[in-house]
């Protein structure tokens, strides 16, 4: 068959998206909906975007299978040609053929043979519609500095089926690609086989401001640092810009960031109140930043990663520093050790406390909205059943949506779907269809060696002497009773 095979299935799919394009338009041969034209048109354009979005992907399957193929046969054409003259020249014809450019096609290049010759779950998910082209590259990207065997574990993780998963867990194709990737990102610091205190060590060492001239008068200024700085100055410029909106305030919040930004740097600091740390010339931002740190990696027993809010896992020495420095922020909460997920706090009061607003940042991670991003810290509080409808106070009845979707649940049709202590809230859209939100990625903690002494992972990097150190055959049971009859921060 060859090439007339090829042309006939083209040639089928191009007669189906013709009948799919007369649809769009609402010129099928019979409407959707007899008894109510303009909303069956309506929901019929959602079930041609979906069945698109299948066909991108499975489409993307291909493309990959195609370039990757042609390539192991360009290179067994001419076996004794110079390497990378035949790479050049293979990444050429693809770019010619596809209309990018060679940097481009040489990126399409390496993703395609990670797929075919590294990544098979990927892959096939790809070709049966279920992840996008987005979401391959992501899983792409996040493997390429594990080993075989590392890569092969962040596949299984996301995409084998007989994974365990929270049974109202949205799949990652579901979400946005940008939402998976700090997914993979999380557990890839989490797995990684180098420690993230050694990672984070040569990061430190790189730490650096970057200036870019743009068009039209302008230019980017962008800095490399460590998370929790970071984390800090952003959440510190969202809170004043917040504070700046109102009638009116003209500038959007975007635009008020940039001028927040602007006038802190060049008027003495005013954007966070620092505070010199030992000796090394750099400054600790004492702003709002919300940490989850396991117990034993509070304590020194283990280097597990904790979590900042907003960012992903940070290195346990990075935590310790935290709270160590006093951050007014710093929310101490006891994880289960049986999946790592925090435990309830709650009140019976209209009232949403200071710990039950931590709770559902802890539970949520972000504004529940599939797909939207926006940080905890950020996000207001919202009775899912309003509290004059009979709805309680409690965290089952609680979400946590960013100030754009709390208007929109309140001046649009979608809402929200119930919560559980552990599970935030879902949305329905006006159409009916439901949209399950993004889960947290709870683990287990880890617990320490049962004898010996203890050495943290950070004395290792820095040098410095460990946090605590043990000796004796028990030392998880009398780090927890520290913890536990700890007095208050």
């Amino acid at each position: 068959m060859g090439k007339a095979a090829v042309e006939k299935a083209f040639e089928d799919i191009n007669a189906a998206l013709a009948v799919l394009n007369a649809e769009a338009d609402g010129c099928g041969s019979e409407p959707f909906s007899a008894a109510d034209p303009l909303a069956g048109l309506a929901d019929g354009c959602l079930d041609i975007l979906a069945g698109s979005r299948e066909a991108e992907a499975r489409f993307a399957g291909l493309k990959a299978r195609a370039a990757a193929k042609y390539a192991d046969t360009a290179r067994a054409i001419a076996p004794d040609a110079p390497v990378q003259a035949q790479e050049v020249a293979i990444a050429a014809e693809i770019g010619s053929l596809l209309a990018v450019g060679s940097r481009a096609a040489g990126s399409f290049l390496a993703a395609a043979h990670a797929l075919t010759k590294e990544l098979p779950l990927t892959l096939s998910a790809l070709q049966t519609g279920t992840i996008s082209w987005q979401h391959a590259t992501v899983m792409v990207d996040e493997a390429a500095t594990l080993d075989p065997a590392g890569a092969a574990a962040l596949e299984a993780h996301f995409l084998d089926p007989d994974t365990a998963r929270p049974a109202t867990a949205a799949p990652i194709g579901e979400m946005p690609a940008y939402r998976f990737r700090a997914k993979a990102r999380t557990w890839r610091e989490r797995h990684h086989a180098d420690s993230i205190e050694k990672r984070h060590a040569k990061g430190m060492a790189d730490r650096r401001v970057e200036y870019r001239p743009d068009q039209d008068g302008m230019a980017w200024l962008a800095a490399y640092l460590p998370a929790h700085h970071a984390s800090a100055i952003w959440n510190r410029l969202t809170a004043i810009s917040r504070g700046l909106q109102g009638p009116a305030e003209a500038r959007t919040l975007t635009q008020l960031r940039a001028d927040t930004f602007t006038e802190a740097v060049l008027n003495a600091g005013l954007l966070t109140s620092c505070t010199t740390s030992g000796g090394n010339g750099t400054a600790s931002p004492r702003a709002e930043v919300l940490v989850t740190v396991p117990v034993f990696s509070l304590l020194g027993l283990t280097g597990e990663p904790a979590m900042l809010d907003g960012y992903g896992p940070i290195p346990a020495s990075m935590a310790r520093d935290l709270f160590a420095d006093g951050a007014n922020s710093f929310y101490r909460v006891l994880v289960d050790p049986r999946d790592g997920a925090p435990l309830e706090i709650g009140r019976t009061s209209y009232r949403v406390s200071k710990a039950m607003r931590n709770w559902l940042r802890l539970r949520d991670g972000k504004c529940p909205f599939p797909g939207c991003s926006n940080h905890s810290l950020d996000n207001e509080t919202d009775h899912l059943l309003a509290w004059h409808k009979g709805g309680t106070t409690g965290v089952s009845n609680l979400g946590q949506p960013c100030p754009k979707h709390h208007k929109l649940r309140h001046t649009s049709a979608w809402k929200p779907t119930p919560a559980t202590k552990t599970e935030p809230p879902g949305w329905t859209s006006p159409t009916g269809r439901i949209y399950k939100s993004e889960h947290q990625d709870w683990e287990p903690p880890r617990w320490p060696q049962q004898s010996g002494s203890v050495t943290s992972e950070s004395e290792a990097v820095t040098g410095r002497p460990p946090d605590y150190a043990y000796l004796g055959l028990s030392p998880g049971e009398e780090a927890m009773e520290r913890f536990l009859h700890a007095p208050p921060a």
